[in-house]
Order: C-alpha cells, then structure tokens, then sequence
C-alpha cells in the first residue's frame, strides 16, 4: 500500500507520517520509510552528521504494526503508545537510508495491543523493541 492508503488506516499527517510504503503478510507489517535528509528530526540530531533520532525509529515500528488495525475505523479511532520495552539500537540511521520494518501484534485485550518490532537498513538489524499501545476515540 502506498501513502495514501496507509493515510486512509492511520491518523498521522504531515512530517509525521514516518512511513512510505507497508504491506501485511501472514499476521506481519512490512513497512519502508526512505530518509531523505530533508526530515525536521535531522536539523538539530545532529548538526554535520545527522543520524535518525531512537525515538523516531521507535514511531515508524509503530505506525508500521498500526497498518495491521485496519479494521478499525481509522476516522474515529486514534493509537496511543502506552509502553516501549526491550527498545536496542544497533546500528545508525542516516539520510538516504532505506528504513524496512517488521512489525507483529503478539497479543491484545479490550483497547490495549502488544506489539514486538524490528527495523533494518540495508539487511542490518537497527533497532529492536516490545510495545504496547491503546486506541483512542
């Protein structure tokens, strides 16, 4: 799915909208995000050798298993983080970087969803983490 579809499953616009493409196969999101170096994340993280910050790394895992909700009416129900556990970075993110998530929900109950993640540029594992969040009216 392209942006526009993934913008018709999640509420995030704008600069914050951190994923490009996504696609679910057999209970997984796949999502992609290409750094293009342009992003406001990178004017100040930091200046001379921008690197994608860990908190934004951590948001596009979870914009990419959000993909998986979309059953969920998208226009009245919002996702919420509700915990980052387990989160280890293993390696950089820079501009023009292709950043690919693999994102499963690994249990639910009522508005809460578990959620366990991994980013990876150029094959290499990036970033790893547990999360949990709610969604929200």
């Amino acid at each position: 799915m392209n942006k526009d579809e993934i913008m018709k499953i999640i509420p995030h616009r704008d600069n914050m909208l951190l994923i490009d493409e996504a696609e679910v196969r057999d209970g997984v999101a796949y999502g992609k995000y290409k750094v293009t170096g342009q992003e406001w994340f990178l004017k100040g993280h930091f200046p001379n050798n921008p690197i994608v910050p860990g908190g934004v790394l951590c948001e596009m895992l979870a914009q990419a298993v959000c993909v998986l909700l979309s059953d969920l009416d998208s226009h009245t129900s919002t996702p919420y983080f509700t915990g980052l556990n387990n989160v280890k970075f293993r390696k950089k993110v820079l501009p023009n970087d292709t950043f690919c998530s693999e994102c499963v929900i690994t249990k639910s109950k009522g508005p809460f969803y578990f959620a366990s993640g991994k980013g990876y540029t150029n094959g290499e594992l990036c970033v790893s983490a547990d999360f949990s969040f709610t969604i929200g009216k």
